[in-house]
Formats: C-alpha cells, sequence, structure tokens
C-alpha cells in the first residue's frame, strides 16, 4: 500500500510467550475493540499490487455487514487501519502483524481471525505467508472466514497466497521472467499448493505487478511447471497490473474489473495451459504452445465457471526455446 495516514488509533501490543523483546506478532486496533457479529456474504477481491482501489473496502465492508475487519499481514504495522475504516463502515479496523510461525499457533490470534466477518491479506513477501501459516490453526481459521461466506482479499504478495498453487518467492531473490524462461527449474522456481482455500480459485495460480515488471513470461513458467509437475491437467492463472483489482462473486464465478483513477493499463489477464509442454527440463529453456490469454480492464468482466470473458481481448501466447511471442505481436 503507498498511503502516508496520519493515526490515532489504539495499539495493543502482544507478546508472545517467547519474550518480551521478541514478541510473536503486534496487534493494532481501530474503532471498537469489543467483538460483534453481523451477516456476511461471500466476496473475492485480490489486487496487482500498488496503490490500493478504495472500492476494495467499501464492497468489502458492506459483505461484511459493518462488522469486524481484519488484516494480516508479515511486515509493517498499521498502516491500513484508519484508511480502511474510512471506507469499510466497520465496527472496526485490526491488523495482525505476524514476526514468525508461533504467531499461527497463539490463542489470541486465531480467536481474532475466526471471528472476522471480512478478511484481507497486505503486500510484503508471500514466503512469510507460507513459512508462518501453512499447515497451521491459522490457516484453518482463514479458510473457515472464506468458507463462511465472508469477504476475504489480497493485495500483491497477499494476492499471491489466495490462489491453490502459489509462487512461493523462497529463494533470496524475486523470480524474474528471463530465470524462468531459461530455466524452468531454476532454483527461483518455487511453488506451493495445498495452502489456501479460496472460493473460484481452485486449480489457480496468481501474479500481481505483471507489465510493470515484465512477469508475464514468468506466469506462463509457472502454469508449465504445474501441468509438468502432474498438479493440474490444464492449469489456470489470474495476474494483474499495480492498482488494479479484480472482485469475484463465489456464488456466481463473475468477476470484474476495478482500478484506481487515471491508471493507464489497469487489465487483468486470465491464462489457461491446455498443452503439456514440448519441452520442460532443468537447465534447458522451456517450449510451450498455445497459452490462451484472455485480458480485460474496468467495465469487462469474466465467468470464470465457464472461463469466457466479455469486453476483452483473447490471444494466445507461445514460447520456443525460451522466446516468449504472442498471436498479437504484443505479450500484454
Amino acid at each position: 500500500m503507498q498511503r502516508l495516514i496520519a493515526h490515532s488509533i489504539c495499539l495493543i501490543l502482544v507478546v508472545s510467550a517467547k519474550s518480551a523483546a521478541a514478541p510473536a506478532f503486534e496487534h493494532y486496533v481501530a474503532g471498537n475493540p469489543a467483538n460483534v457479529e453481523t451477516a456476511t456474504a461471500g466476496l473475492v477481491v485480490m489486487q496487482g499490487g500498488g496503490t490500493d482501489v478504495d472500492t476494495n473496502y467499501t464492497r468489502m465492508g458492506e459483505a461484511a455487514g459493518g462488522g469486524d475487519f481484519l488484516v494480516l499481514r508479515a511486515s509493517g504495522a498499521d498502516e491500513y487501519n484508519d484508511y480502511v475504516l474510512a471506507l469499510c463502515a466497520c465496527d472496526s479496523v485490526e491488523t495482525i502483524v505476524f514476526h514468525d510461525r508461533t504467531a499461527a499457533y497463539d490463542p489470541f490470534v486465531i480467536a481474532t481471525i475466526r471471528r472476522a466477518e471480512a478478511l484481507f491479506i497486505a503486500g510484503g513477501d508471500q514466503s512469510r505467508y507460507v513459512r508462518f501459516w501453512k499447515d497451521t490453526p491459522a490457516e484453518d481459521a482463514i479458510n473457515g472466514v472464506a468458507s463462511r461466506p465472508a469477504p476475504v482479499g489480497g493485495t500483491s504478495a497477499g494476492m499471491a497466497v489466495l490462489g491453490e498453487f502459489v509462487y512461493s518467492a523462497m529463494s533470496d531473490a524475486s523470480l524474474s521472467a528471463e530465470v524462468a524462461l531459461a530455466d524452468p527449474f531454476h532454483e527461483d522456481v518455487t511453488l506451493a499448493h495445498g495452502f489456501l482455500a479460496t472460493p473460484r480459485l481452485a486449480g489457480v495460480i496468481t501474479d500481481q505487478h505483471l507489465k510493470e515488471r515484465d512477469r508475464i513470461g514468468r506466469t506462463v513458467v509457472l502454469l508449465a511447471r504445474l501441468r509438468h509437475d502432474g498438479l493440474a491437467s490444464a492449469p489456470r492463472a489470474i495476474a494483474a497490473d499495480r492498482e488494479t483489482a479484480l472482485h469475484i462473486d463465489p456464488a456466481t464465478g463473475r468477476a470484474e474489473v476495478l482500478a484506481t483513477p487515471h491508471h493507464e493499463t489497469p487489465f487483468v489477464y486470465f491464462l489457461r495451459a491446455r498443452e503439456a509442454p514440448a519441452v520442460c527440463e532443468p537447465g534447458t529453456p522451456l517450449t510451450l504452445h498455445g497459452v490462451e490469454v484472455y485480458r480485460i480492464g474496468p467495465g469487462g468482466t469474466f465467468d470464470l465457471e465457464a472461463w469466457t470473458g466479455t469486453g476483452g481481448i483473447a490471444y494466445t501466447l507461445d514460447v520456443e526455446r525460451g522466446v516468449l511471442s504472442s498471436s498479437r505481436d504484443k505479450v500484454y
């Protein structure tokens, strides 16, 4: 989130049993600290990073019935609390900042997640989310909120962990398209699955900051690996540009795109790899043909059930010996 906001909130620092000098997590709350219970509706919000789309939080607050809104993160502090509270018309906005895996077992943390009416995962480093939450009570609690149903979302690294499959960023360097295309088994190509269970995102991997960081080539490689590794027969990806959000109605599978005002390239890309890679081997450039792409911007829609869209453009991508090409001469 790229906003500087003045804060006047109540800070509650919760220290784990480890030591006062090294808390496992921090907890912040703006608004009413007491718990409320409201009727909720399902909504999935995914943003590709950058400055937040205000409507994300307006709609999440509506779907939460004005209940308690919870932000989860593994770096930073309370930057979201006042900003979200002003938009979501909620009883409160809380933030839990995880510093290690022990926090994912803390009874206070688990209870706070379980009683949230809306849940949003901030940006940062998705490897921390995987390391801190996978196979823990916190993971179960997050999935419990999503299945209620209730609004859940994430931006950048927070979006990265919402799919069934995750580019987990476990190496020291962020995976670039150039590296991935040259070697789909490079040490930077790290995948996780069996993590969060977000409605409508089964069989899907996500990517973020797409055009800004020229990542569509790495998205294609991640699809190739999912197919090669036998994790999905026709793997799919949802990739978003910065300052661009996708809102999904879990009941229908209908999705629409929103963006910040005046953003020049606010697109979401839906990719599917029906064909197996012709060449997907360690130390060898990738060869993969016929990756389907459908790109939509604000005003366009996409049906996740049928995997078809309206108001956008369709094209295909090919990779030949590590070189990416497009049927429309442009990969974005």
